[in-house]
């Protein structure tokens, strides 16, 4: 009877051995906090594939075609300049849209100009002297000249102060229409 009692006990203190290993164990699988459901593997999220797929299956519908041997394209932004190295390019004409897919680059307009003067048509050249005269504008001494000269310019975009008594219906019918 006495091995009995010993295997008993030695039964117990095993089972009570095994259940705080597993309590353990079951500790650390949790990936959230008290409380939270124990998940055996964590969940896989979806790459942003579909938005690709999505943009392709539009394009597809809007009916756009690859424009082939484009070295580069240029999209000029006030005095920068977002470039695209060998770009893939589509376009659709008829409903007016071209898609320009590459790595871009931002450049200064100083920085490309030499580069693509050969490529300005005829109809360029008033562009071109017109960003000739902002490069000597911004030249060092001629800060202080357009300081002054944007000064002048704001006065001509303010609203004028309105004149007690007139409105604008009364100046309309004094002044003869031609």
């Amino acid at each position: 009877m006495q091995v009995i009692e010993t295997s008993v006990a030695s039964m117990l203190q095993l089972n009570k051995m095994n259940r705080e290993k597993l309590m353990k164990m079951a500790g650390a699988v949790r990936t959230g906090g008290k409380g939270s459901v124990r998940r055996k593997k964590k969940a896989v999220h979806k790459t942003t594939t579909t938005d690709d797929k999505r943009l392709q299956s539009t394009l597809k519908r809007i009916g756009v075609n690859a424009i082939p041997a484009i070295e580069e394209v240029n999209i000029f932004k006030d005095d920068v300049v977002i470039q695209f190295l060998n770009p893939k390019v589509q376009a659709s004409i008829a409903a007016n849209t071209w898609v320009v897919s590459g790595s871009p680059q931002t450049k200064k307009l100083q920085d490309i100009l030499p580069g693509i003067i050969n490529q300005l048509g005829p109809d360029n050249l008033d562009n071109l002297r017109k960003l000739a005269e902002q490069f000597q504008k911004q030249a060092p001494g001629a800060e202080a000249g357009a300081a002054a000269t944007q000064g002048d310019d704001d006065d001509e975009d303010e609203v004028p102060e309105l004149v007690p008594g007139e409105t604008f219906e009364a100046v309309a019918e004094e002044t003869p229409t031609s």
